[in-house]
């Protein structure tokens, strides 16, 4: 599928619902960062900016990417309504095609998932060569389907961590995989219904 299509797609996905006021980051984030020194951070997928605003607000300069220039421009006029303008850089690019500039000391993808074409691999490994020394990839997916998922073939299969850092193909001399599980938890969905879910969720660092 072409950049046009993919953006008019989630272009369309965005504008469809009203513009998060204060959106919740994801628990792997939260429990994952606390407790590290705030550095220059990489959002991939940003969405609706709930990570990138709860980094900022602990001291991290946050570059947030997103294919949807609606969820981009939201993002940046909502880090402004919170005095997180010169924390938070929010842009729209398309990870089919090319990488973000720059090198970073976390970079976290949630639920990096889409129905079109998307070669995560290529995208988690540049990921994985932009971190600095000592920075981590944090990637958390999908282990397990919601009930308001958009996807609910019952044979879908979701990859389990290891096999994700097997696709990456990194250097175990110069890349540690530091957490490679499959936790659970009770997430919130439309309409405050809830559900018990399972993450997988990678976290690798770099070494020096």
């Amino acid at each position: 599928m072409s950049t046009t299509d993919a953006l008019t797609f989630w272009d369309g996905v965005y504008a469809a619902r009203s513009a998060a006021v204060n959106p919740r980051p994801n628990a792997r984030l939260t429990e994952t960062v606390t407790g590290l020194a705030p550095g220059d951070a990489l959002d991939l997928g940003c969405g609706d900016g709930g990570d990138a605003l709860w980094l900022a607000r602990r001291g991290w300069h946050v570059t947030a990417v997103d294919v949807s220039a609606v969820a981009a421009e939201r993002l940046a006029a909502l880090a402004r309504s919170y005095d997180l303008g010169d924390q938070i850089i929010a842009v729209r690019h398309d990870l089919t095609g090319s990488f973000p500039q720059g090198r970073f000391d976390l970079i976290c993808a949630h639920y990096l998932h889409t129905p079109l074409d998307l070669d995560r691999a290529t995208v988690l490994r540049a990921a994985a060569h932009a971190l600095r020394p000592g920075g981590r990839l944090l990637v958390v997916d999908h282990g397990s389907t919601a009930p308001w998922s958009w996807n609910q073939d019952p044979d879908v299969r979701y990859p389990a961590p290891q096999e994700v850092a097997a696709d990456l193909d990194l250097d175990p001399a110069r890349w540690t995989v530091e957490r490679a599980d499959a936790p659970r938890r009770i997430a919130t969905g439309p309409g405050g219904r809830t559900a018990e879910l399972t993450d997988h969720v990678l976290l690798i660092r770099r070494g020096a």
